[in-house]
């Protein structure tokens, strides 16, 4: 098995509330208010939408804000992983991984571990360059012909609410179903709230709450009757688990630079910074400039642990 290869669970689409825009000859990021599904394919106008896009839509005006799913693991850590991550902007490979206490990072010397003093005290992630990343992969939980169950999609999201939300929403679901959280039919759900930061105008957050349909002592009792099932069935829901927490453990980063490069697009734009011109005029810095400078930085250990390799 190769060594350093995070081993990710199958991915056959995404689901997003934005999307990669073209504005005056530049790609930005745009928040929807929204979901959408797509394929892992782009084209010229970006990601093609998969086919339960419109299934789950009930006409081409609808806005899709809920999502019925249901999680691959037990675990609520192995569905949903949320650091601070950095990345390098020019080739779309992590450079910094923490969780608010220690991180490991990726130096000239080969990775390190340091203390990690979150983005809010860290010389490294001025301008923005060190975010709360969060992934959650779900099945959509719609019956179609010839369905993958092993097959999930993917929600990548950078925003504190809906990493907040989700977190405590899996806990409290796990806490509650005795653990049962593969077999507990949950929904997506688009909300939005507005905060004096987001001048009084909304901004949208995903959560995870049971189907409108559904009562919580229903939901725990369909859940049980389904892993009981699943049990008799030969399937070993644990072994599951294990596998999938291994399998994260291969690699340093769970993020591939190929994922990296689209990541960093859509959710780490550059921002625009400035260099002082010998003829006193401000220009614009270059991606690569600033990539670089960003490299330079993450070589520097300025919140040392032990000084120990990871």
């Amino acid at each position: 098995m190769l060594k350093g290869l995070a081993l990710t669970p199958p991915v056959i689409g995404r689901i997003s509330i934005g999307k990669v825009v073209e504005k005056n000859g530049k790609r930005l990021p745009e928040k929807d208010d929204e979901f959408t599904i797509t394929s892992q394919v782009q084209n010229r106008d970006g990601w093609v939408n998969h086919p339960l896009d419109e299934q789950l839509r009930k006409d081409k005006n609808t806005k899709l804000r809920s999502i019925p799913v249901r999680l691959l693991f037990d675990d609520p850590d192995l569905s949903l992983r949320a650091n601070y991550t950095m990345f390098d902007r020019a080739t779309g490979r992590p450079l910094c991984v923490g969780n608010g206490e220690t991180c490991k990072r990726a130096t000239l010397s080969g990775m390190q571990s340091f203390a990690c003093p979150s983005p809010q005290s860290c010389p490294l992630a001025e301008g923005g360059n060190c975010k709360p990343y969060g992934r959650l992969n779900v099945r959509i939980d719609v019956e179609v012909a010839g369905s993958d169950e092993l097959g999930s999609f993917v929600l990548r999201t950078t925003g504190f609410n809906s990493i907040r939300t989700l977190s405590a929403r899996l806990r409290y679901f796990h806490a509650l179903a005795g653990g049962l959280l593969s077999t507990l039919p949950l929904e997506l759900r688009l909300r939005g709230k507005s905060t004096t930061l987001s001048h009084r105008t909304p901004i949208y957050y995903v959560d995870l709450t049971l189907r409108a349909e559904t009562t919580l002592a229903q939901a725990i009792a369909g859940a049980r009757t389904e892993w009981e099932a699943r049990k008799a069935a030969g399937m070993d829901q644990a072994a599951l688990d294990e596998a999938a927490r291994a399998g994260f453990a291969l690699g340093e980063f769970e993020e591939s630079e190929e994922d990296g490069a689209a990541v960093v697009e859509e959710f780490y734009p550059i921002e625009r910074e400035y260099l002082d011109d010998p003829s006193g005029e401000r220009v614009p810095q270059s991606k690569l400039e600033l990539a670089d400078k960003l490299r330079q930085k993450a070589d520097k250990s300025p919140f040392p642990v032990s000084g120990n390799k990871a």
